[in-house]
């Protein structure tokens, strides 16, 4: 499971000698290395079971890390990772939502409640875009042109364009016309925009509408079903039943939540 940003992660590591049985090493270390490179290296101690050791490391970074253990007297390694979440991540149901969805009374899978609910928020944004508001960043190259097209729609709000050339032209956006729909950014005076430009806008919904967030709680029941037995989620079950795949999420969404999203859908080529 993904750790939160700013958490403690417990690593750990069996050092074994070469015919497979727990040692005590003559030295032990750990080292992380983080998304963007850089290394740390919290201090690791062996527990109270002989060969066992584990280390704490503090996630300050958002992103896949990478752990690595080596161990002398005797000679042993050992790699593994983990995943750190964004501090605010796209999120379209709060835990206690999917719990009461899900019947589930005892807060023993909160953590994989949790990246269902991740998951199934993307699957719902690949159909209706951006719903969970935030921050996005997008460079358009383009020579001149009356208008520039966002990529990501709804657009709630502009926050900046700026040159992404040196000595070129920014834009005030107080000048600027939004079409949040649409994505369309025009001068108000008219003029012509003149790029390449950085273009930084809050995307999504302020307000989720019902239906969208009924479609969430049916793909999150649908996929929950796959901890019941192998294999991907089955068919010929009333709400949760999916008579075809869906390009880039196979059947992951069950047709009733396909048929609530249908009023905001992007469309067949989203994806």
């Amino acid at each position: 499971m993904p750790f939160d940003l700013g958490s403690t992660v417990r690593l750990a590591a069996d050092c074994t000698d070469p015919t497979g049985v727990l040692t005590t090493a003559a030295t032990a270390a750990v080292t992380v290395t983080l998304p963007d490179g850089s290394t740390a290296s919290p201090p690791a101690s062996e527990t109270g079971t002989t060969g066992r050791y584990q280390a704490d490391y503090v996630a300050t970074a958002a992103g896949r890390h990478t752990v690595r253990w080596q161990f002398t007297g005797p000679a042993h390694a050992y790699t593994d990772m983990f995943d750190v979440r964004d501090a605010a991540p796209p999120a379209l149901l709060s835990l206690a939502d999917a719990r009461t969805h899900l019947k589930k009374n005892d807060h023993g899978d909160d953590d994989e409640i949790r990246e269902w609910i991740e998951a199934c928020t993307r699957a719902v944004e690949q159909l209706v875009g951006p719903v969970v508001v935030r921050t996005v960043t997008q460079d358009i190259f383009f020579t001149s042109g009356r208008s520039l097209t966002l990529a990501l729609t709804p657009v709630v709000s502009l926050v900046s364009v700026s040159a992404l050339s040196p000595g070129d032209t920014s834009y005030d956006v107080q000048g600027l016309h939004l079409d949040g729909a649409t994505g369309i950014v025009t001068r108000l005076d008219g003029g012509l925009l003149h790029g390449p430009l950085r273009a930084i806008s809050r995307v999504g919904r302020v307000v989720v509408t019902a239906n969208i967030r009924a479609a969430a709680k049916i793909i999150l029941q649908h996929l929950w079903r796959t901890r019941q037995g192998p294999g991907r989620p089955q068919r010929g079950m009333d709400d949760y039943d999916v008579s075809e795949p869906i390009p880039g999420l196979g059947f992951a969404i069950p047709n009733r939540a396909v048929q609530l999203l249908d009023p905001d859908s992007l469309g067949p080529e989203v994806g």
